[in-house]
């Protein structure tokens, strides 16, 4: 039995849909994303509030699970036979860009640059903190010190 099964589900033609096997699969995969259940119902609820009336059963959301699964699959290997024309052994974010172009998704690419951007300033923060750590001349048993320092003291005022 191959990876995937034909079924002419709409009459519009044949859709191939994935056999047993392939779904374990992608759901490992899926686990090995991040996307577990509780992350996608999450995602879910936040978009379809209790309050809407619509309710998201099991079943649908492992299908979502599945189609986020092939998704970034999917872009993950157009970006990375873009890197390897352009002879890069890193798949960077202008990679995402242009996979997402050509496989028809142009409509994500300014989101997607937006977040990148600000990924891009949360990591310039990241440094910062960092760098006034080392910049500190402070050792790590002192800083280990003052940190206990104040956990002790905000637990003795939250006792």
């Amino acid at each position: 039995m191959g990876a995937f099964l034909d079924y002419d589900v709409t009459g519009l033609g044949s859709y191939a849909l994935p056999s047993l096997r392939l779904v374990d699969t992608l759901h490992t995969s899926a686990l090995n994303a991040g996307l577990d259940d509780s992350t996608v119902q999450k995602i879910v609820t936040e978009i379809l509030p209790p309050s809407s009336g619509v309710a998201f059963g099991k079943d649908a959301r492992d299908l979502l699970i599945e189609c986020c699964v092939e998704f970034i699959t999917l872009i993950s290997s157009e970006a990375n036979e873009i890197s390897e024309k352009e002879a890069k052994k890193t798949i960077a974010c202008e990679h995402i860009t242009k996979a997402l172009e050509q496989l028809g998704f142009s409509e994500y690419v300014a989101d997607i640059l937006d977040v990148a951007n600000d990924h891009k300033e949360q990591l310039k923060g990241r440094e910062k903190k960092a760098n006034k750590l080392e910049q500190s001349g402070l050792s790590t048993e002192q800083l280990l010190a003052m940190q206990e320092a104040a956990f002790k003291e905000a637990a003795e005022r939250h006792g």
